[in-house]
Parts: C-alpha cells; sequence; structure tokens
C-alpha cells in the first residue's frame, strides 16, 4: 500500500492546526515513509489508520509517500494475511527504495525469548539495513525491545505488573525531538517488559523522557540513521488502551489467561472505575465468556491528552528528516545544473 500524503487530503486525526510560519517552514522536498506494521491482527488497520493520521497531522504543507509493510514471518490469522499481501508493499521494496523514514511496530510476544520468535532473523536484518539506509528509523515498543537486544545485548526486564495507562512524561534531555514539548507529555503505555535507564546510559543511548512510574519514555542512539525508540506508544487514540482492557477481560472470562487485568493508569473517570472494581469482584465468582455482556459502559477522564505527545514527536520527526531530504534535494538541482549526477 503506498499513500501520497498532502495538505489537501482529507484524514480526521489529532487537532494540530500548523501557524503560517510552520507552513512555510515545513514546505520543502518530498518525504517517503515506510510503516513496517507487525501489531497484532485485532490491531493491523488500526495502527496503519494511526499512523497515517499523525504523518498526515505533522506534515505542514509537505508532501509524504507513505508505504506499509510487515514482516511475513509474523503470524497472522487468514484474513489479516490476505490484508497484508494484498494491501501491504513486499518487503523486498523496501530494501530496493530510498526511504527518509522508517517506522516499526512490534508484535504480539510468543516465545520466552525475543530471539526466539519466528520472526526475529527478517527483524534482525531489517535493523541492520536500516542504520545504513535510512535518515531516521522509529522503534516502537517491542520492536524497541528488540532493536537494543540485537545492537547492544541490552536485555528486557519482566515488569510485576502489566504497564498499563498513561504517564506523564517529562523532558530530561534537550533535543529537537522534543522541542516545544508541553510539561507533561503524557503517553500510552502498554507492556509487561522494560528496558532499564541504567542499561541504556552504559551503553551510550540518550534518553529524552522518561516517566516517574513507568520509567523511560523516548531514547535516542546515532547510527549513519538515527534511531528513535519509543517504550510507549505515543501514537495510540484514546480508545486503544480500553480495546486492549476489554480484551483481556474476555481472556481472563474464557479463562486464556489466571490474572484479571489491572485497570490502566489515569484513564477512566473515578465513577467507571468504581464500576469496573464491582464487574471485577462479580468475574472472579462468574468466570464465563457470556459476563462480557454485562460490563458497564466506559467513559474516559477528561485530561487524558491522547495524541498530544505524538503532535509534537512526529512534527519534530519530520522537520529533522526533511531539513536533510531539502539538503539533498539543493545539491542534487546544483548538481544537475554542473552535469554531475544526484542522489
Amino acid at each position: 500500500m503506498t499513500i501520497l500524503i498532502d495538505k489537501d487530503q482529507v484524514i480526521a486525526g489529532p487537532t494540530l492546526v500548523p501557524a503560517a510560519h510552520d507552513l512555510a517552514r515545513d514546505a520543502g522536498a518530498e518525504l517517503t515513509i515506510g510503516l513496517v506494521n507487525n501489531m497484532p491482527d485485532a490491531a493491523l488497520k488500526a495502527t496503519e489508520r494511526q499512523f497515517m493520521k499523525l504523518l498526515q497531522a505533522a506534515a505542514g504543507s509537505r508532501r509524504i509517500r507513505f508505504h506499509c509493510f510487515s514482516l511475513p514471518s509474523v503470524k497472522r490469522s487468514p484474513e489479516a494475511k490476505w490484508h497484508v499481501e494484498s494491501e501491504y508493499s513486499n518487503l523486498s521494496d523496501l530494501e530496493r527504495g530510498k526511504f527518509d523514514g522508517l517506522i516499526v511496530t512490534g508484535a504480539e510476544p510468543i516465545a520466552p525469548e525475543l530471539d526466539g520468535e519466528t520472526y526475529w532473523r527478517d527483524l534482525t536484518n531489517l535493523i541492520d539495513w536500516a542504520k545504513a539506509n535510512t535518515r531516521s528509523t522509529i522503534w516502537s515498543c517491542l520492536a524497541a525491545h528488540a532493536a537494543v537486544l540485537h545492537l547492544d545485548n541490552i536485555e528486557r526486564r519482566r515488569l510485576p505488573a502489566k504497564c498499563h495507562g498513561i504517564f506523564d512524561c517529562g523532558v530530561v534531555t534537550d533535543d529537537l525531538l522534543t522541542r516545544s514539548a508541553p510539561a507533561p507529555l503524557k503517553v500510552s503505555h502498554s507492556r509487561l517488559n522494560e528496558i532499564a535507564e541504567s542499561d541504556l546510559v552504559h551503553a551510550g543511548y540518550q534518553v529524552l523522557t522518561r516517566s516517574q512510574e513507568a520509567g523511560v519514555d523516548v531514547f535516542v542512539r546515532q547510527y549513519a540513521s538515527r534511531f528513535v525508540f519509543f517504550q510507549g506508544h505515543p501514537e495510540y487514540d484514546a480508545l486503544s488502551l480500553q480495546r486492549e482492557y476489554l480484551r483481556d477481560i474476555g481472556r481472563y472470562l474464557a479463562r486464556e489467561r489466571e490474572t484479571y487485568p489491572r485497570l490502566p493508569v489515569s484513564y477512566f473517570d473515578a465513577a467507571t472505575e468504581e464500576k469496573l472494581a464491582r464487574f471485577e469482584k462479580k468475574a472472579a465468582h462468574q468466570r464465563h465468556p457470556a459476563l462480557s455482556n454485562e460490563l458497564p459502559a466506559l467513559n474516559l477522564r477528561a485530561d487524558i491528552g491522547a495524541g498530544d505527545a505524538a503532535a509534537v514527536l512526529f512534527r519534530n520527526w519530520l522537520r529533522y528528516l526533511g531539513a536533510d531530504a531539502d539538503a539533498c534535494a539543493s545539491q542534487s538541482g546544483l548538481g544537475s545544473a554542473l552535469g554531475l549526477p544526484g542522489r
């Protein structure tokens, strides 16, 4: 799937209306962005939409060519496999093309260790390729954990309980990626493991944002490509955590998991949390899939700020990519005038 995104394309997304001087600054050479979408089947299409909306909102007047890929070794249902095969580009097209930026998502873990996943070799080959063939690559959540394991043998650590909710993250290092970021950045996290900040710093990574409750949020490392790592999910829309929470309740009622899921942190309003606490007690005594029909109406807190962090991070990321692209375009034009080869 290849989509041309420009300012005239109507895509609903986070509210981000560029000022006139922003539009002038963002106008320039076209950018080519790839999304390697390895998310579970239930989140596959939602992830496409979320990143497309973010890029459209952040692009200003700059045109973006957006290509979707998925690792062929990620296990899929027949329906999801058909969607990938019919709508996504072949991964071999990625290696033959010229990509300014790449976004790589994680997949639902199956094996006890990351290097035991069926897609491990494909993912590590992609990591090595991206180091030399993109201006910058974003590694999201599990993909971030996989990348630092492959690059520097940094092992993730199992958390005592799932990190799940919206957390206040503060900027700890001045960087172009977090320029004009609100304080705090409200970021969705949803993971069972973490990378310790001490391990990252010891290996030479630079931590940009962190949360007192959730730990490291965004960190970076410079190769030929600038690698950006998200432990969280700034791309999540307002209902993403709700969908995951209801999925986990369903798995508990179906006895596909042993423990009842904890409430997402700072997500539902107080009245909804009380209703859900009563439902949890009932579920412990009447554990049956049909009980999901009795779930209460769910209302979110008014201050969750979904999309605010992503709007800033992705706008600044595109500006970083664009500055280099504009320089290359200018150099190519000068080279053509002099009879020299372009990029």
